[in-house]
């Protein structure tokens, strides 16, 4: 596997992978192409052989960070992938001058928040009903300074 920055090429098997993942609330494809042209927003994708396996994204403006989104296709899940692109994601945001990451996980998807909380990140509070099913979200966010 390689991680690498998005290219506009990769924008189409990103968006499917983004329905497999997300088949409930996918980002559009106009949304992943207007991320694209952002300045603030850096897009990784993790790729094996000719497929993509699985992306993730980041903003960043001044001194904090939000992941946008980290999504592996199901037949890659488990292998590290995710905590590949998640480190990805914290190194760009380093770079960039970052001191806080925050991102929004669904209280249903322990996997994820598994992964960020070995990574770091801590609850911070939770917005209810913020999903369009009415699941909760729970903001986290990991200090970079520590």
């Amino acid at each position: 596997m390689i991680l690498r920055k998005w290219k506009y090429t990769d924008i189409l098997p990103i968006s499917e992978l983004e329905k497999e993942c997300f088949p409930e609330e996918p980002w559009s494809y106009k949304t992943l192409v207007d991320c694209s042209y952002s300045q603030t927003f850096f897009g990784v994708a993790a790729q094996e052989g000719e497929e993509i396996i699985g992306y993730g994204g980041i903003t960043v403006v001044a001194d904090t960070a939000d992941i946008e989104n980290i999504a592996v296709s199901e037949n890659f899940r488990r292998g590290g992938v995710g905590l590949s692109i998640l480190n990805e994601l914290i190194k760009i945001a380093k770079e960039k001058g970052a001191k806080k990451i925050f991102l929004e996980v669904r209280v249903s998807n322990s996997a994820a928040m598994s992964l960020y909380l070995k990574s770091g990140f801590k609850g911070v509070y939770a917005r209810t009903r913020y999903y369009s099913n009415g699941e909760d979200c729970l903001i986290m966010c990991k200090n970079l300074g520590e």
